[in-house]
């Protein structure tokens, strides 16, 4: 069955609450984290989800403006409207399908998907299985098993609770959101519970287990890091998710469409003497790019120096006409305990782990902008976590991921795209240096990272850290949940570059 014999899908999202329990004088869902509102990442998650074909967004009374003014600034096309909730959740829900039933022809049905706006690490995986599982249910909820010993009490006086039972842990789940019904289900379950005048339920699948019990309620497997932002404490761990999560890479490229795409184009590598840098600029040029690959062993550039990078993107848009993509692999790693680092050795890290790519950065941004393009930083995966032995290294390395994403925002008006790669432990020069020679097979080649670097230019991406990893049969490309891939980091990454 095609796309287009399926029903329609339709994504609501629910953002009538409010946010006095983070502190806030203005719903949660307005507040920023990783550097747009909540409900921001929410819709950006439905607007790339395949299977859902429009968005409805029920925001808190007095605030539609303000998501009017997030979807037409971010350009969410599936936004078909914005409208004021109700007073209670299940007042909500009621508003969005007597919206929604409005809009249908008699006997017409479709998918609808009712979603906290206050989750906003859902993944693409979750909404598909949702949408897939209403080809065979009418009511499909989505829930993650109890990690926690669940409890029941009972309140005794001024004794205060005690424990009256312990249900059994291994048939308890945690629900989340989606919710996803046929729209006729959930549209008869609240007509039978408007005649209750008891009515009340904190979730949509209460209401259609309650007031249809006939109609099954299946199941789909959640994630852990769909979580809800409710508390404080839940802001800032959403916050250090989306700071930590990284990105799949895109997938590769028919030959020809790289000489398509990069045919006329400029590219400027600084760093480009050996390793990874080297092999972008081999690549790049083998399929038709102008390339300037820049080093201080081969043509005397030295990053650190801000007069070096100016007269090296000069010389290349002089010679050009245009600067398509800049690229900076250049960087150092000195081991060694920081007490013991003489000042050189910290000056030397810092010029050229850090105050380097700020130039090269503030340098390059002129010439991009007139062309759209973009620039590629890099990183390692001590970011996540400084190492002892290399704090500088490894604390200069969390400086480029939290300036790739801050420059990505900055320069998005300006079509300027900005990424970070992050290579598990790969073989380069500076590594053998560093470390000597170690097994064979235990290490990415730089000829992997290279076409990752390449697929990423060519990419719309912008603001991401993109993992490139050796146990990935596509040239180390992770592929992933950019969330699964945040936990993973913090978990058990090695040193990459």
């Amino acid at each position: 069955m095609s796309r287009t014999d399926k029903p329609r899908t339709t994504a609501v999202i629910l953002a009538g609450g409010t946010g006095q329990r983070v502190g806030l004088s203005i719903p949660k869902q307005l507040l920023k984290i990783a550097g747009k509102a909540v409900i921001e990442h929410t819709l950006n998650t439905f607007e790339k989800a395949g299977s859902v074909d429009d968005i409805l967004v029920l925001m808190a009374p007095g605030y539609v403006p303000e998501v009017e003014k997030i979807v037409a600034k971010a350009g969410f096309t599936k936004v078909t409207k914005v409208i004021e909730g109700g007073a209670t959740r299940n007042e909500t829900t009621e508003r969005a399908i007597a919206e929604l039933s409005a809009s249908l022809a008699d006997g017409e049905d479709l998918n609808v998907l009712f979603h906290d706006a206050v989750r906003p690490l859902l993944s693409q995986r979750v909404i598909d299985d949702c949408v897939a599982a209403l080809e065979r249910y009418q009511a499909v909820d989505v829930a993650i098993p109890s990690a926690d010993t669940i409890i029941v009490t009972r309140t005794h006086g001024d004794d205060g609770e005690f424990i009256t039972e312990i249900p059994d842990r291994s048939r308890l789940r945690r629900g989340q959101t989606p919710q996803a019904f046929k729209l006729s289900t959930i549209r008869r379950a609240y007509e039978i519970a408007a005649e209750d005048p008891n009515f009340q339920a904190t979730d949509d699948c209460t209401v259609v287990l309650k007031y249809l019990p006939n109609v099954p309620i299946h199941v789909v497997a959640g994630d852990e890091y769909n979580m809800k932002v409710t508390q404080p404490v839940d802001v800032f761990i959403a916050d250090k998710l989306f700071q930590l999560a990284s990105t799949a890479a895109p997938e590769q490229n028919d030959e020809h469409v790289y000489r398509e795409l990069l045919t006329g184009r400029t590219l400027v590598v600084f760093g480009g003497s050996y390793g990874i840098g080297r092999d972008i600029a081999d690549l790049a040029r083998s399929y038709g790019a102008a390339v300037y690959a820049l080093g201080r062993s081969t043509t005397g550039t030295h990053v650190e120096n801000p007069q070096d990078v100016d007269e090296a993107l000069a010389k290349a848009y002089a010679d050009t006409g245009r600067i398509d993509y800049v690229v900076n692999t250049a960087g150092v790693l000195r081991i060694g305990k920081l007490a013991e680092t003489d000042n050189a050795t910290i000056e030397e890290t810092l010029k050229v782990n850090y105050l380097a790519p700020v130039q090269i950065a503030r340098s390059a941004h002129r010439y991009l902008a007139r062309t759209k393009g973009q620039l590629l930083l890099y990183t390692s995966s001590s970011y996540t976590r400084g190492r002892a032995e290399y704090s500088l290294y490894s604390s200069t390395k969390a400086a480029i991921v939290n300036l790739t994403q801050a420059l990505s925002d900055e320069w998005a008006a300006d079509g300027v795209r900005v990424n970070c790669i992050n290579p598990e432990r790969t073989a380069t020069p500076m590594r053998t240096k560093a470390f000597g020679r170690e097994p064979a097979g235990t290490l990415l080649s730089s000829e992997a990272v290279a076409r990752t670097s390449l697929d990423v230019l060519l990419s719309e991406l912008t603001g991401h850290v993109i993992d490139v990893r050796q146990q990935d049969p596509t040239a180390g490309a992770a592929r992933a949940s950019g969330f699964e891939q945040a936990l993973a980091s913090v978990l058990d990454r090695q040193d990459g570059v």
